[in-house]
């Protein structure tokens, strides 16, 4: 299904898109297709983390809005975050179709024009909205590059991200990574900010090395 709607949408989504799309669906096979205690974990801190936030945003590309717009929204309108479309491949075509998808399920994502800059980023990425990441105090970062994460990070952002892969650069770099698939994690992100979970200490370090010892014993188990 999630390929699917990548290709359905290969007008907004990159081909480099496609490509990320399949390595992180390796590292899912690794997870055994589900949500890991540790995930867990990381989701309920990223939500006491975005209820606490001041200035929550959103940051979406074309793989996140083409296979979880609704979702997005969702969380949206729970958190009351923004949602700001960001692209390292970035035409003006593609960031209105993104924006058209999400005004569809009826979010005004930020993004069309952007006045500021995220210090640090030679690519397109660089440009953003002030209203939205310029000024947000904590940013959700899904399926991202780890050049930006650690970019925001020296802004002084609160960077949470969610990537399958738990080695990658990301996913080292943001203050809390949640190692899930997309669709699967955001409905339960959503549900923690809608419960009011509240999470007052979390190492993303430790919490990296227990996912890494989740996959090690699913790997055990099978041989």
């Amino acid at each position: 299904m999630a390929r699917e709607k990548l290709v359905e949408a290969t007008d907004v989504v990159a081909k480099q898109g496609l490509i990320a799309h399949g390595r992180g669906e390796a590292f899912d096979y690794l997870l055994g297709e589900q949500t890991c205690p540790p995930a867990m974990r990381s989701i309920k801190a990223a939500a006491s983390l975005i209820r606490a936030a001041s200035s929550p945003v959103i940051s979406v590309n074309g793989n996140v809005v083409a296979l979880a717009a609704k979702e997005v929204a969702h969380l949206s309108e729970a958190s009351g975050a923004k949602v700001e479309v960001n692209l390292f491949h970035r035409t003006p075509e593609r960031v209105a179709g993104l924006t058209k998808m999400m005004d569809e399920v009826g979010i005004q994502a930020l993004g069309m024009n952007p006045d500021d800059v995220i210090p640090g980023l030679s690519s397109e990425r660089a440009s953003c909205c002030s209203e939205g990441i310029g000024s947000a105090d904590v940013i959700l970062v899904p399926l991202e590059d780890g050049d930006r994460c650690q970019a925001l990070v020296d802004m002084g952002k609160q960077v949470i991200a969610i990537d399958l892969n738990p080695l990658s650069r990301t996913a080292q770099t943001a203050h809390i990574t949640i190692v899930d698939e997309l669709t699967r994690c955001l409905p339960l992100l959503t549900d923690a900010i809608r419960d009011g979970v509240k999470v007052d200490d979390f190492d993303n370090e430790k919490n990296l090395r227990e996912v890494l010892a989740f996959i090690s014993e699913g790997l055990g188990d099978i041989s």
